[in-house]
This record gives structure tokens, sequence and C-alpha cells, in this order.
């Protein structure tokens, strides 16, 4: 679904914006109006100029990460105690420093003693809870097992968190690797190869051709380090736009899907986060096409996500879960096995958790060997390429001072 950029009033005026997946402007409106919002302006994401977005992009929000963990785990706490739910809300209204969190805490609260449901008073605070997060307490209050399924659903939370911070984190010194190095290309070529140059041209001196063009790079650099900087920089913004667009991101998806060590990676790494959501939604009573609904939307590739989709429609038709998720072919065989062994025997839940458990594993373990593989390889390319132009810039100079020996 394409992504939408939207503004719109609390009951207090206060101007919200933010962003949602939706089809179309309409329904953006619609769930904007569902959960007690004035709807200003809704219009795809990719229609807004930048700076709205990137500060809808970097906003804080008022629950995240490891405040919205304590917070479940503490209601869970809270209700396990015997408090009822309200006295827990004002428990945990005192707890939060930021004012907004404690003014969301206390919406909620003042929505439970007026008459409304946990799950309704958590759906109309502006999109903070997400749709996972409100369906399982929806869930739980129906089932009489709000206690254990707000647990449940901290587990579900503090592990999925830590699957993206394995990712992240592997990510950062691979990143911080390649910037130092392209700076110490930068710098090599801009500065030091340059003074050879003017050496060589005040000796007048005949340079082998390899040389030459080591000398053009360097005399390039130097002249033109700025677009060398601002270049990539204006890619990433580049595709930072194009990747809003619904088709381009498809394609970019698809083609990532088909990479070699890429694909596999990304593969399990949305396995795992899939597989866990649907085994916490449906063992906490979600029916499974509901849940596949919801899961569809915790996966940032759009092609997996579309598979789920078509997958939700087949086992709507009353085709098996593993089936229907291994028609597209993308999924990794493993996961579709242990799905059918859990439908077989019956504990599907148990077994997607299952499942969830063995590609995180997989996916830290495959995280970790590329760490271990990138450094030695980036460090060995430097190490060429530094060699290469130190051999370009010195041989002239051993050659003349053979010759004059």
């Amino acid at each position: 679904m394409p992504l939408y950029y939207y503004k719109a009033l609390n009951n207090r005026g206060e101007l919200l914006d933010g962003q949602m997946e939706a089809t179309s402007n309409s329904e953006v409106v619609a769930r904007l109006q569902e959960q007690g919002h004035l709807p200003v302006e809704a219009k795809l994401a990719s229609e807004v100029s930048g700076a709205s977005l990137w500060k809808g992009l970097f906003k804080p929000k008022t629950f995240s990460g490891p405040r919205l963990v304590q917070f479940t785990q503490q209601l869970a706490t809270l209700l396990g105690a015997g408090q009822p739910l309200d006295r827990a809300l004002t428990i945990l209204l005192e707890l939060p420093e930021d004012e907004a969190a404690r003014r969301t805490i206390a919406d909620v609260r003042d929505a439970v003693r007026g008459g409304s449901s946990l799950s309704a008073a958590l759906e109309r605070q502006h999109g903070t809870f997400s749709r996972l997060y409100v369906n399982m307490v929806r869930a739980g209050e129906a089932g009489g097992s709000l206690q254990e399924t707000l647990a449940r659903l901290a587990d579900y939370l503090e592990r999925a968190r830590e699957l993206q911070g394995k990712v992240i984190n592997a990510l950062i010194y691979p990143a911080i690797l390649l910037v130092m190095v392209g700076l110490s290309l930068l710098f090599l070529l801009g500065y030091v190869v340059p003074q050879f140059a003017a050496m060589y041209e005040s000796l007048d001196a005949e340079l082998p051709l390899f040389t030459k063009i080591v000398l053009g790079a360097g005399m390039f650099v130097r002249d033109w380090w700025i677009l060398l900087l601002v270049a990539p920089a204006l890619a990433l913004w580049w595709f930072d736009r194009k990747r809003r667009d619904p088709e381009f991101r498809e394609r970019f998806d698809g083609w990532l899907l088909r990479q070699r060590f890429a694909g596999p990676l990304v593969a399990k790494i949305e396995t795992a986060r899939l597989a866990r959501t649907l085994g916490t939604l449906v063992r906490n009573g979600v029916p499974l096409i509901a849940a596949l609904g919801i899961g569809r939307n915790v996966l940032g590739n759009r092609v997996l996500a579309a598979d789920v989709e078509a997958a939700a429609g087949d086992v709507k038709n009353g085709v098996a879960l593993s089936t229907a998720l291994g028609r597209g072919k993308r999924f990794p065989r493993l996961a579709m096995q242990m799905i059918q062994v859990g439908e077989e025997s019956g504990a599907l839940d148990a077994m997607l958790v299952k499942t969830a458990e063995t590609f995180e594993q997989e996916t830290a373990l495959a995280l970790d060997r590329m760490l271990a593989a990138l450094v030695p390889v980036v460090t060995i390319v430097l190490a060429a390429v530094v060699g290469i132009v130190v051999l370009a810039v010195l041989t002239p100079l051993y050659d003349l001072t053979s010759a004059i020996g």
C-alpha cells in the first residue's frame, strides 16, 4: 500500500502529523476520524516536500522501543497483582518523565473510565499503538486473559526489538568502515598524489601510462572533491524519494531478494518477523486471516508482503497456510515445512514461534559471518588500492633515481 502523509487536530486542538499506509486518501481520513481526530490534510508521501517528510520521520514517538516494552510489562504486572485497569493506568501515569507520554496515558485512562475498552482507547491514540498491539489487546479482552496477553505482547516486542537491534548493530560497523575507507582514499588521491604530480611536472619526466592515470585521478579528486562528497548525498536523497513510490519500491525489493548474498538474509529476517507476529497473534486468539493482514504490515519487503496478502486470500478459500505462503517461492522452504508440521499436529501457534526462533538464530549467525568476512575484505581492498597508488607514484621516481645512479 502507498504511504500517506497527514495532518490532523485532536480533541484538544493540537496539530498532529505523521505517516500512514492506506489504499487511498479517504481511508486515511476515515481512520483519523475513527481515532477521534479532525483530518486537515492527507496526501501521498511522494508529493510532500522533503523537509516535511524528514521532520515526520525523525519526530520522536511517544511510545516506541524500550518505552513501549516497559509500559506493556508494567501494565501486565499491575493487572496480575489484582489492580483494576483504571487504577493501573493511574499508577503508570506518574512514571514517564515525558509530558507527551503522560498525556497519552491520561487519555487512555480517561477513555477507559468513560466506558471504552482498553483496545478502543489505544486505537484512538493517533496511531501511537500499532494495529498488532491493538488487535492483541482486543483478543485478550475477548478471551478474558488481558494480563497474560500483555505479558506475551511485551515478550514479542522485546524479541522484535532485539532482532532489529542485531540488524542495525551489524550494519553500523561496516558502514563506518566504508565511510572511513572512502575518506582515506579521497585524502590519498586528492592531497598526496597531486604532490607527486607537481614534482614530476617540474622534472619533465616521461611517465608510464599507469602512473599518468593515477596522477590524473588524483588531480580530478583534488579539483572536484566537493562533487565526490555531494554526489553520494544526492544519490541517497534521490533513492529516498524513489523508494516512496510503490512501483519502484516493489521492483527494488524484488531485485534485493534475487541477490545471492542479500536475498537469503532478507528472507530470513522477514520470515522471523512474520512467524513471530503470526504465532503471537494466533496464540492469543486472533483469527488467522486477521493475523495475516496484520503480519503483512510488519514486513519491510513489499514483495514478501504481497505474497502474504495473496496467501491470506488463499487461506480464506481453504488452502493450508504453508501451501499458500509457499506458492510465491520466496520464503525459505524450511519455514514452510515447519509451518506444515504445526498445521498437521494442531499446534500452529507453537510451531510459528519455533520457526521465528529458528530463523532469528540463523539471522544472527548470518550477520556475524557477514561482519566477520566484510572486515578483512575491506581491509584487503584498501591495502591493494593504497599499494597500487604507491607503486604508481613511486615507480617513476625509482626509475629516475636508477638512471641518475
